[in-house]
């Protein structure tokens, strides 16, 4: 029988790895429902339109061509026919995604699709609003969290991992509070932790740790 994990928390709470590496444990597949957000950010900086205008954003949704393809269990994001997985985790990017994602015509359309693709199978699925918006019955909900400061460490050492050297911590840092601002201040599905959620803070502790310490709680 067909289950979901819900694996909310804010950006660089090391969420996406966290639930990757529980889809790979228990056999089940992930959704990365940032990477839509992203993808659609990416979409209206290709066109030079705002992700903040909500005419002009839902006007770019009546031709935008999004489609998720899984291969070999890896989530690829195809824009108008092309691969962008490796384009949308630039500081430009994740902004734009911040603002767009907060446009209930965006946030509609791709909530629709994510429930439509977690009631295909198994899923683990990471965002800032799964338990409370997308998936509200799902079996398990977790919200991971971590100090804004050691999140900014590990975004940057991403963004160097992948050659990306424009931005120093300090920049990086202002762009994750400024995130988190927008993403729990805004009027549609904002980042939120449900009370039933199990919460675990990654300021302290790795990746491992975090995922025996996750998976315990749904074994039990």
């Amino acid at each position: 029988m067909a289950y979901q994990i819900a694996v909310d928390g804010p950006s660089g709470s090391g969420k996406s790895t966290l639930a990757k590496g529980v889809a790979k444990k228990l056999g089940i597949m992930y959704l990365d429902t940032g990477a839509m957000y992203r993808t659609c950010g990416l979409s209206a900086l290709k066109k030079g339109i705002d992700p903040s205008d909500p005419v002009a954003v839902e006007n770019m949704l009546q031709t935008m061509k999004l489609d998720i393809e899984f291969r070999d269990g890896i989530q690829h994001m195809i824009l108008d026919g092309e691969d962008v997985t490796g384009m949308i985790r630039t500081p430009e990017v994740s902004m734009a995604a911040s603002s767009i994602s907060a446009l209930p015509v965006i946030r509609n359309a791709m909530v629709d699709m994510q429930r439509k693709i977690a009631s295909s199978q198994s899923f683990v699925i990471d965002g800032r609003d799964i338990a409370s918006n997308v998936l509200p019955n799902a079996k398990y909900k977790f919200f991971v969290t971590a100090s804004a400061e050691k999140r900014a460490e590990r975004r940057l050492l991403e963004l160097n991992n992948n050659g990306n050297f424009s931005q120093n911590y300090e920049e990086v840092l202002a762009d994750i509070i400024k995130r988190d601002k927008q993403d729990s201040e805004r009027e549609f599905a904002p980042l939120r932790q449900v009370p039933e959620a199990i919460v675990i803070d990654t300021s302290d502790i790795g990746i491992e740790e975090t995922l025996e310490t996750l998976l315990s709680y749904i074994k039990e």
